[in-house]
């Protein structure tokens, strides 16, 4: 699978090496013929995808190495490292065309266009369009974020071709010269892409909010068990493109036995494996109390003092031993309160509304409620 993943990656970054090569040679030769800055900038931005797509390919070369000792989570985090540097190449085409662009502006030199410069351009907007839907379908066929990317950059860019092609039939129809303010606004535009670029790469490194519906998902599989009452404390660590794992914590029966534990948590990790694709690599316990309808009227009325606080997303893991006076549970903050304040407030609510019990709770980030 990860092997078909990468020739399809390697196999449609070669097309785009080889159509975006081809479009930088016409619109070079389209631009020095006709003195137009706005063509010559869009060729450059051609060879600037061009040479991402050779990013593209080596980092996936790279990343597809077999985990070792020093990385046992594999080399699937260099896509985003490759991805980085597209966006650096990117973002620096743009800041030189946009000081080309400048030049032009203060000292104008006049463009002459052919029939033959005017069918380049055509054909390169047609071309560009095709690319794009092509190399955007592919990525989204194997997940891949700098395929995506591609595709959208390869359609912008018949936009900006668009743009070009406008400013030439202007200039032929009325002798008013578009061609520096035109190269200007791609310039812009391409800085924008490259800047928007590193700040979705820099996000993926940092470590992104899960994907809603891939923890509904798991926690959905997990609460089929017949024994698992909740599932909660869904955290998901990521290292390359489809390379996912996963810890969470089950509740269950406080009757359950160590060996019917083992047993469960191997058939979770197994299906939640097959299912969705991501490693559980740990399954922590709570445990509820089961035969006890005062314990369930006590938990009602903790959660009522808890879940008061509007920044008290969810509570879970809730035991009480009513002989020793002690409740113990987990309490979801949200973002919006410091956690060692959130601690402080529900400490004391706790001890004014149940002073008889000794409360051990812990806080938990939300990361995925």
């Amino acid at each position: 699978m990860e092997n078909n993943r990468d020739k399809v990656i390697i196999r449609t970054s070669i097309i785009g090496i080889i159509a975006n090569v081809f479009l930088a040679s016409f619109k070079a030769f389209v631009g020095v013929v006709s003195n137009s800055i706005a063509v010559t900038l869009d060729a450059v931005n051609n060879l600037s995808d061009a040479l991402s797509s050779i990013i593209t390919i080596v980092g996936t070369k790279l990343a597809g190495k077999l985990p070792n000792k020093k990385h046992p989570f594999g080399y699937g985090r260099i896509e985003y490292l490759s991805a980085m540097i597209v966006s650096g190449i990117v973002l620096y085409a743009g800041l030189t065309s946009l000081v080309e662009s400048v030049k032009k502006i203060i000292s104008p030199e006049k463009a002459d266009y052919s029939a033959v410069s005017l069918v380049i351009i055509v054909s390169a907007i047609v071309v560009k369009l095709i690319l794009g839907k092509y190399v955007r379908t592919q990525g989204e066929k194997v997940n891949s974020g700098s395929l995506i990317a591609s595709g959208k950059d390869a359609s912008f860019d018949a936009l900006l071709s668009t743009s070009v092609f406008a400013s030439a039939v202007i200039f032929l129809l009325t002798g008013l010269s578009l061609e520096a303010y035109v190269g200007a606004l791609i310039s812009v535009i391409i800085i924008k892409s490259g800047i928007e670029m590193m700040r979705d790469t820099v996000d993926e490194i940092l470590g992104e909010r899960a994907d809603k519906e891939t923890t509904k998902k798991i926690k959905a599989l997990i609460k089929e068990e017949p024994e698992v009452r909740g599932a909660y404390d869904l955290i998901m660590y990521n290292y390359g493109p489809d390379k996912n794992y996963a810890s969470v914590h089950i509740e269950v029966p406080d009757t359950m036995t160590v060996d019917k534990l083992d047993k469960l948590t191997r058939r979770i990790e197994k299906r939640v494996m097959e299912e969705s694709g991501v490693a559980l690599v740990g399954v922590g316990v709570y445990s509820y109390n089961t035969g006890d309808n005062d314990i369930a009227r006590l938990q009602n009325a903790v959660s009522k003092v808890v879940l008061s606080h509007e920044w008290a997303v969810s509570m879970h893991g809730f035991y009480a031993d009513l002989d020793a006076k002690e409740i113990r549970f987990d309490v979801v903050i949200s973002f919006d309160i410091g956690q060692a304040e959130a601690m402080s407030i529900l400490n004391k609510d706790l001890k004014d509304a149940f002073p008889e019990y000794k409360f051990m709770f812990s806080p938990d980030v939300d990361v995925s409620d």
